[in-house]
């Protein structure tokens, strides 16, 4: 009999919408997709050009587990320039992506039956990567009047004596929203108060467009940067999604766990790959500012194009690349006579019929919505929202 556990995770919900998209297009469909988490952009040159020389060099051997020293001394340099965070080497772990550094955490952190508090929308993989690990994770919903973000009576009203740690991702993904400081202080000072750990997702924190700055938890003082689990990561702020390099910051016993941990299910993160982040870390960041502003039209655009459209409601994203779309005014109408009953119907239906790829909301725990993503060419978006008003148009 196979593993119940392992029967019990869902995949990716994100994932699976992207190659059925790309299958399609495979096959000769012309498929627009809004699905992917995943900038277009290419890595910049000179990112490439560290990694080129790195082969040159001969550095394709094992590294330390948690990352070389260099890469690990560029990572604290970066977190003290852009994050007012002071860490040493020691509690840096870089690891095979982001995903893999929540892996590690919370390998690290649970015991069987701890509870992790989950706000949503939530980034689809929070609540699988807890159950892996024999957590349990206790999803919040939040509310629109607050803009998707967890208050602290909502914390208080899930906490149990079993009650482990609280996730923080911000900006959001799937919303887009940013954490002020004066939200952040609420729920640093519930953390203390109530001896959680907070594990904080900044993987979007250069993709900010907005009047709000990113602002680490972690940064707020001592008490609660023990207690915090910063995780980073250049797959989106550099267009390096396929060089797989995340990292956290932490206290060294923790990172000493995660270490550990990682020394016997990857070891090293990819050794060329290290280098690589190091000149992106460190290097100029030309390319990312004319990634930004590319990103913040195309939201501009994305925004003004659903605010035309009665029946969709969608709160503006501060930072990284999507826009959440509220579709549940077109429940219980039908498409050519399919009933839309549920965001799956929806997106399954918008693929099938105009090829547009889109991600129900449901993966985020929220299944009045879809999510857009707007990491794709302009021309491109143009092109899916004229075939996506269509649509609308024709549900009766």
């Amino acid at each position: 009999m196979l593993s119940n556990k392992a029967q019990s995770i869902t995949p990716s919900p994100t994932l699976l919408i992207d190659a059925k998209a790309k299958k399609m297009k495979r096959e000769g469909v012309d498929v627009i997709g809004f699905g992917a988490g995943e900038p277009d952009f290419e890595t910049p040159e000179h990112i490439k050009q560290a990694a080129i020389q790195a082969i040159g060099d001969g550095f394709t051997r094992y590294t330390p587990v948690a990352g070389a020293l260099d890469l690990q001394e560029a990572i604290c340099h970066k977190l003290k320039r852009d994050n007012n965070l002071s860490y040493q080497p020691q509690e840096i772990v870089a690891s095979n992506g982001a995903k893999h550094s929540l892996s590690n955490i919370f390998a690290a952190l649970l015991n069987p039956g701890d509870e992790v508090i989950i706000p949503a929308p939530f980034w689809v993989s929070y609540p699988e990567i807890v159950k892996i690990h024999d957590g349990i994770p206790v999803i919040v919903p939040t509310h629109i009047e607050n803009r998707c973000k967890i208050t602290v009576t909502e914390l208080a009203d899930a906490l149990t004596e079993k009650t482990k740690a609280i996730i923080i991702n911000s900006p959001n993904n799937p919303t887009g929203q940013v954490y002020t400081r004066t939200e952040l202080q609420a729920i640093a000072d519930f953390a203390i108060k109530h001896n959680l750990y907070v594990i904080s997702d900044e993987i979007y924190e250069k993709l900010i467009y907005g009047k709000e700055e990113h602002l680490s938890i972690a940064s707020l003082g001592a008490e609660i940067k023990k207690r915090t689990i910063v995780v980073n990561g250049v797959s989106k702020a550099y267009a390096m999604t396929g060089w797989r390099i995340g990292y956290t910051a932490s206290i060294a016993p923790i990172a000493k766990l995660m270490s550990s941990i990682q020394s016997h299910t990857t070891s090293n993160a990819n050794a060329i790959a290290q280098r690589a982040t190091i000149a992106a870390l460190l290097g100029p960041e030309d390319s990312l500012r004319d990634m930004r502003i590319a990103f913040a039209e195309r939201r501009d655009y994305m925004v003004q194009q659903i605010d035309t459209i009665p029946e969709l409601t969608c709160i503006e994203p501060e930072g990284a690349f999507y826009v959440f779309v509220d579709v549940s005014r077109l429940f219980g109408r039908a498409y050519h006579g399919q009933t839309v009953t549920t965001s799956v119907d929806f997106a399954t239906l918008l693929l099938d019929n105009v090829q547009v790829a889109v991600v129900p909301g449901s993966a985020f725990g929220a299944p009045d919505y879809i999510r857009f993503s707007y990491a794709l060419a302009m021309e491109q978006m143009q092109k899916g929202m004229k075939r996506f008003e269509q649509f609308i148009q024709e549900i009766k």
